[in-house]
């Protein structure tokens, strides 16, 4: 999406002062609030499971989910070129797993996988919501179906309070204004970004020199409100504080909480403060804006872990939703970038926390081992909230508490599978890239929809996707084709197919930093 820019005088400090006091107060929350005061009451939390402490409530589970944050950019992750010392902290009193996985090279389809456990594909989500035309163009769905399954949704009926502080991206966007309110997937509260519906914050953007702040997507007043403007290199911490405000409440009421914190100031356009601008490039806005990110991330993460009962009965999670964009951020030693099947486009760092919950000798250990995704997050974070999980036939994902506990270091037993989003056959100037792929151990297999094209990898020994195995080793290649194949032709279709027959584009160099120029 473009961005649109109306022009104003300096005006943050008065408009950042209103927003902070609507915070403050819960103006935005009670908005929020209002909505799911006409939803019936949620239940009481059940007991614990039997495996937990008889006197420990049900634990509260924080999410945090980058937006376009490549595997190799946190600096616990390698990144030698930013510092990103909160998450490292988590890190550090945590676990850190290298062979987790998204269920998807772009946004939307990563966040459906994300909320409802199951592979993006069944339903209708298979890249990036956009306007109406587009997606009807592509073969998607015009939003998450709100009977599809949702973490947050059985969360709720066990007792939980919800809240969604950030990106949504997953119905309510361009010209899409008829989509569900997030709270219709079992949020109590939320506050979004310009990807969603209902109370929001929207960016002002300053560049070094610039007397007047420019607005972006401004015309997302019309999916919600009320609307907050505040600096996008402050809107971070605006959604930390206003989960903290919510974890306050949900305390207050004696509730366990389940908070998605889903920062957007990592996707581009990069506006960090002035005062971080560095060179200008866009590597250098991007690694300003990361930091900035870890620091506003940090005032959560510091109140969880020197509040009384908070410490010691939270699990956070962080990792991102896609690989970096081009450019950008880095995918470590991987292959790809977002929009691509290759491990650079698919595989994220993930982080789990939580001194009293995960097993005392699991902390600041690194899981090399572990092979599991996405959609394995809702089964096992429903198992240990002591929730119910929807029939097993309704989610892809396997419960693994006892992997993001560090009780074990198993992996999915079920191959993890992937479809390109239709309409990047083509992504950065490189093509054609496979149309699916699969994880089966070690193995890693990617071809086109009728499995021409084969490129076979041992992941093991070739991370990096750089030796193609598939004539060498015919046996494997033809197994995990049928396999995958199978799998493709299960799911709903997009328009893939006639999509990736269309001319490639002419190849692209990285967008430059749009640059809003005063009123005049």
């Amino acid at each position: 999406m473009q961005p649109n820019r109306n022009h104003h005088p300096a005006r943050a400090p008065r408009l950042l002062s209103a927003a902070a006091a609507a915070l403050a107060t819960g103006a935005v929350a009670a908005t929020a609030a209002s909505v799911a005061a006409a939803t019936p009451a949620t239940p009481a939390a059940p007991a614990a499971p039997a495996d937990a402490a008889a006197t420990r409530p049900p634990p509260n589970i924080i999410l945090v989910l980058v937006d376009d944050m490549g595997w190799g950019d946190f600096s616990c992750f390698g990144n030698t070129a930013a510092s990103t010392p909160n998450i490292d902290r988590l890190a550090a009193e945590g676990i850190r797993f290298t062979q987790f996985y998204v269920n998807a090279p772009i946004c939307s389809p990563s966040r459906c996988a994300l909320t409802t456990g199951c592979y993006p594909q069944r339903w209708r989500i298979s890249s990036y919501l956009a306007q109406r035309a587009l997606n009807e163009n592509r073969g998607l769905a015009q939003w998450l179906d709100p009977a599809a399954p949702a973490l947050p949704r059985q969360l709720a009926g066990a007792g939980y309070a919800a809240g969604h502080f950030g990106k949504w991206h997953l119905g309510g966007q361009r010209d899409v204004d008829d989509a569900p309110p997030i709270t219709a997937y079992g949020f109590a509260e939320t506050l979004t970004n310009f990807e969603g519906m209902g109370p929001k914050l929207l960016p002002l953007t300053l560049k070094p020199g610039d007397t007047h702040y420019g607005r972006i997507w401004a015309n997302a007043e019309r999916l919600g409100g009320p609307a907050v403007w505040l600096p996008r290199s402050a809107i971070t911490g605006a959604f930390a504080d206003a989960a903290q405000a919510f974890i306050r409440r949900a305390t207050a009421a004696r509730r366990p909480f389940y908070v998605n914190v889903w920062p957007d100031d990592v996707h581009s356009p990069y506006w960090p403060s002035t005062t971080n601008w560095g060179d200008g490039s866009r590597r250098r806005l991007y690694l300003s804006v990361l930091e900035e990110m870890d620091r506003q991330l940090g005032r959560l993460f510091d109140t969880i872990r020197s509040t009384p009962g908070l410490r010691d009965n939270t699990l956070i999670l962080v990792c991102s939703d896609n690989g970096p964009d081009n450019g950008a951020g880095s995918a470590g030693p991987f292959r790809g970038t977002k929009a691509m099947l290759y491990e650079g486009g698919v595989r994220s760092p993930l982080i789990v926390w939580g001194p009293g919950l995960l097993a005392p000798a699991a902390a600041g250990t690194t899981n090399t081992a572990s092979v599991f995704a996405a959609i394995d997050l809702v089964p096992s974070l429903l198992h240990i909230a002591g929730a119910a999980a929807p029939a097993a036939a309704a989610l892809d994902g396997e419960n693994l508490a006892p992997v993001l506990l560090g009780q074990t270091a198993a992996s999915r037993r079920a191959p993890l599978f992937w479809r390109r989003p239709p309409d990047r056959k083509y992504a950065y100037g490189v093509g054609p890239l496979p149309d699916l792929s699969v994880r089966d151990g070690d193995w890693k297999l990617l071809c086109d929809y009728d499995g021409s094209r084969p490129e076979l990898y041992a992941l093991a020994a070739d991370p990096g996707e750089t030796e193609n195995l598939a004539a060498r080793h015919p046996e494997v290649t033809t197994r995990l084709t049928r396999a995958l194949l199978a799998w493709h032709q299960s799911l709903p279709p997009d328009n893939g197919p006639a999509l990736g027959k269309e001319p490639p584009p002419a190849p692209k160099k990285p967008r430059a930093q749009p640059a809003p120029k005063p009123a005049g």
